[in-house]
């Protein structure tokens, strides 16, 4: 059995090294990227993180899987959500606050189906997230939400939250503070133990500190 120990690098990494990669060796819409075996030498990460982010990158239609196959490089310009959607937030009077209550909603939604289900709790995603508040101070407050969401395997909703994001004046791109670090902590540890009241409880006062700096 596979013995990973938490990985410091996280979706933005690993997605950053296989554009690089896919760009080098000429890898066009159609062909095989490199198995999971593979890719976790070159990128040198755990399989299971490469499996993470593999799966975030089919969620998002920007590869595919073929039972028996392999990965595939999928056509990005044929996914239109983005776009719709976006026309349809832009053109509503009260867009802004419906686009934070919607985006709660999803994050929300990400928290109680992880704390429901004992599988999506024990992933080593979440360790990793302790570990690097732990060993570097602070994390990306993306990389937090966009992974639970990930996690859920639900396609739709990840498209929505990026497009949300897009449009949301929370400062997602910023690191967590020293004032959020207990918080994220709670959320996090709450996650892991399947305490959902206590994680949602953890996420609003997370997202509370957030907003005051908005």
């Amino acid at each position: 059995m596979e013995t990973i120990k938490p990985s410091s690098k996280m979706f933005l990494d690993i997605v950053g090294e296989l554009r690089l990669m896919i760009k080098a060796e000429g890898i066009a819409v159609g062909d095989k990227l490199p198995s999971e075996r593979v890719l976790a030498e070159r990128l040198q990460v755990g399989r299971s993180t490469i499996r993470e982010a593999l799966r975030s990158l089919e969620l998002l239609g920007l590869i595919e899987t073929r039972r028996g196959e392999g990965t595939f490089l999928s056509d990005f310009k044929k996914h239109q959500l983005v776009e719709v959607l976006s026309t349809f937030i832009m053109q509503q009077p009260n867009s802004a606050m419906d686009v934070k209550q919607t985006r709660i909603i999803h994050e929300k939604a990400a928290i109680r189906s992880i704390c429901k289900q004992e599988e999506k709790r024990q992933l080593p995603v979440w360790q990793s997230l302790l570990v690097r508040l732990e060993e570097d101070g602070a994390v990306l407050r993306e990389d937090i939400i966009r992974e639970m969401i990930v996690v859920t395997d639900n396609r739709l909703s990840l498209k929505i939250w990026f497009l949300l994001k897009r449009y949301s004046r929370v400062p997602y791109e910023e690191l967590t503070t020293a004032a959020e670090k207990e918080t994220v902590k709670a959320l996090l540890e709450n996650i892991v133990s399947g305490l959902e009241e206590k994680a949602i409880t953890a996420y609003d006062n997370w997202i509370e500190i957030i907003e005051g700096e908005v």
